[in-house]
């Protein structure tokens, strides 16, 4: 942690900013390893704060160490007036993209003397390069998804509609060791497949029916993701094709992908067999993005997305093909980027077909 206060510190300094008031939860977590769900940390070259109410004085104790609790007896605004007006601090900082217009119109009058900055994305930079314990935990994660989906493989059957199925994902998961699902479970099965973020529904899955399953689970507070498509009993020669084109270009992203090279690039290397295939259009998102203590951070593998891919960063690759009336295969896997290639973290098996003993 000291580390991470550290960078923060010295990229204050950078932008003249005498200090920083931190609200995006992840942010706060990262910094002072406080996992509650109220609070704002306030970050100078020699303080290091967080102000919090009473339900979190114990736990700030246990879990920010270091840290000094500013506690919280009447109104958030006037506990932050006090503690950061005793501060002298004339520059601060605030995470435009997390707080509201409302709450920072309220902190400009109670310090008017301050002048407020704001930055952007100054700690999710620092997030996107992971320890080597943030990695650790998120292979557990990892793991326990595989294990979940693994586990769906043999237990999917003919009439379980998809929300059973995501049930049976989640009960899975968080008796294995997940202590939070990422997001909720997609299961988009025959048509509803071709909606790549499908809300799972109560539609039957029948024999030779595409299916798209993402889920993620989270330990110790790090998510995994992952995705796999596969045909129940039996897939035409169509859906083979198509699912074959998808893997290819997985495969060759998870190949291509080095520390240092920029997003599109990374894009690249899966879109161009896409649609060298002929499925131009059918291939709408990015090839993958940073996962951490949350779901989605940078960086990202995108058409839109020029800035560079550290080496250190976890990421998805996951690759797509979405075809109205019909369905949609998505391939997923979690790789740690580094300066000579990718490892690829996700385990599970990549099937076509599962419950072949359901063909007709």
């Amino acid at each position: 942690m000291n580390d991470r206060l550290t960078n923060l510190r010295e990229a204050l300094a950078a932008q003249e900013l005498d200090g920083i008031l931190i609200t995006q939860p992840e942010n706060r977590r990262y910094l002072s390893g406080f996992t509650g769900s109220a609070g704002v940390l306030v970050v100078t070259q020699d303080r290091a704060s967080l102000a919090t109410d009473f339900r979190y004085y114990e736990q700030v104790k246990a879990q920010a160490h270091g840290w000094e609790l500013v506690p919280v007896t009447d109104s958030l605004i006037k506990t932050l007036a006090e503690h950061v007006m005793g501060l002298g601090a004339a520059k601060l900082g605030f995470e435009s993209q997390h707080l509201t217009v409302h709450i920072h119109r309220e902190w400009i009058q109670a310090m008017g003397a301050v002048e407020w900055i704001p930055t952007s994305g100054m700690v999710e930079t620092l997030r996107q390069i992971k320890s080597e314990e943030e990695i650790d935990a998120t292979i557990e994660a990892i793991g326990i998804a595989d294990d979940a989906m693994a586990h769906i493989y043999e237990w999917l059957r003919p009439g379980v509609t998809e929300r059973e199925v995501a049930w049976e994902l989640e009960v899975h998961m968080r008796t294995h060791g997940a202590e939070a699902l990422s997001f909720t479970t997609i299961v988009g099965s025959g048509p509803n497949g071709a909606m790549s973020h499908a809300v799972t529904s109560e539609r039957q899955i029948q024999v030779g029916d595409p299916i798209v399953i993402d889920m993620g689970a989270v330990y110790h507070g790090y998510c995994s993701d992952l995705t796999r498509s596969f045909c129940l009993g039996v897939a035409d020669g169509f859906y083979r094709s198509v699912w074959n084109t998808v893997l290819e270009a997985q495969l060759e992203a998870e190949k291509g992908i080095v520390g240092g090279m920029s997003g599109i690039e990374a894009d690249a290397l899966a879109r161009d067999i896409i649609y060298a295939a002929g499925h131009t259009g059918r291939f709408g998102h990015g090839l993958g993005h940073g996962v951490g203590l949350a779901i989605h951070e940078s960086p990202r593998a995108s058409r839109a997305y020029p800035g560079e891919i550290p080496s250190g960063s976890l990421l998805t690759v996951e690759p797509g093909v979405y075809i109205p009336d019909w369905g949609g295969i998505r391939i997923e896997d979690m790789v740690v980027v580094r300066e000579e290639g990718c490892q690829v973290l996700t385990q599970v098996p990549k099937l076509p077909v599962v419950g072949t003993r359901y063909a007709k």
